[in-house]
């Protein structure tokens, strides 16, 4: 793991440019992070840590790439559900699908992997109330959510560590090319995540379509005709909420039918693998977004 390049993934992930996964660890989506955080800034898109570009995250330094934190019961309570099961049938019996253990759920809380987690603290100390162990620094500068939300998803960004302060984006762009979602406020580009989009089975409708509204802590109807692939014999049913359900924390409905932006259960995968048609962002980014945008918000997917 490489210091340097955590430091520079916490930063831009607190001003909106998500590398996805804290990892320490140079990869695509931080290239992209970086070409995003440098077009808002009027520099040359190289997507490396230059000079210039160290430069331009000076500013922020004071946002440590790690935390020290000691853990209460609000951080570790569950549900969890272990093992989770593959099947829809099974699932569908579930009251929630929710994460398998502590250690996952902690590791979404900081905008990484376990794998990470556990690298950062090695020696394999319990997990427990008034442990102590070493995590990304993701932790919000405000939990001041609107007051109109629902208190089961203030409850959801808060276990996400969303910070309350966002930018406002009057449209979005899905761009295929770069595999990332990117917001806009005018022609100032605010936010980028990186994002999975289409498959040669369902293509990314490119176009122009809108924001219909938010599903917060969604169910999902799992129907197998819509699924290429669906195994022979699955059945219809009604999946319950939860981080790791097929559409993760949250739903925003787009006007082109069966099609949304929505989270995911594997934050390692975005960019990286492919999807029903729809974009995935990370439970966090989806989440984030949600409070960037507001219902009849133009969505402009391109190649």
């Amino acid at each position: 793991m490489d210091y340097t390049v955590l430091h520079a993934q916490v930063i831009l992930d607190h001003l909106g440019f998500s590398p996805g996964i804290l990892d320490g660890r140079e990869g695509q989506s931080l290239t992209a992070a970086l070409r995003g955080f440098q077009t808002s800034r009027g520099m040359a898109t190289s997507g490396k840590l230059d000079r210039p570009t160290l430069e331009a995250l000076y500013p922020y330094r004071a946002l440590r790439p790690v935390k020290k934190l000691t853990l209460d019961a609000a951080a570790l309570r569950g549900p969890y559900v272990n093992p989770l099961p593959k099947d829809p049938a099974a699932q569908a019996k579930l009251s929630a699908l929710a994460y398998t253990r502590p250690l996952e759920k902690l590791a979404e809380m900081f905008h990484t992997t376990p794998e990470v987690l556990v690298e950062l603290n090695p020696g394999g100390a319990p997990i427990g109330v008034g442990s102590t162990f070493i995590f990304p620094n993701a932790l919000p500068a405000s939990r001041d959510y609107p007051a109109d939300l629902r208190e089961d998803w203030k409850q959801t960004l808060t276990d996400l560590n969303v910070d309350a302060n966002q930018p406002s984006g009057d449209r979005i762009v899905v761009d295929k090319s770069e595999s990332v979602l990117k917001v806009y406020s005018g022609e100032r580009l605010v936010a980028q995540f990186s994002a999975t989009m289409g498959s040669k089975h369902d293509p990314l409708p490119i176009g122009t379509w809108k924001i219909n509204g938010a599903d917060y802590n969604p169910k999902f109807h799992f129907n197998p005709d819509l699924f290429w692939d669906a195994k022979p014999g699955d059945k219809a049913a009604m999946l319950p909420p939860g981080p790791n359900g097929p559409v993760g924390v949250i739903w925003l409905d787009l006007s082109k039918e069966h099609y949304g932006i929505h989270g995911t259960p594997e934050p390692q995968t975005i960019g990286r693998t492919e999807s029903h048609g729809c974009i995935r962002l990370t439970n966090w980014d989806a989440a984030r977004l949600s409070l960037m945008i507001k219902p009849g918000t133009p969505a402009i997917f391109q190649e």
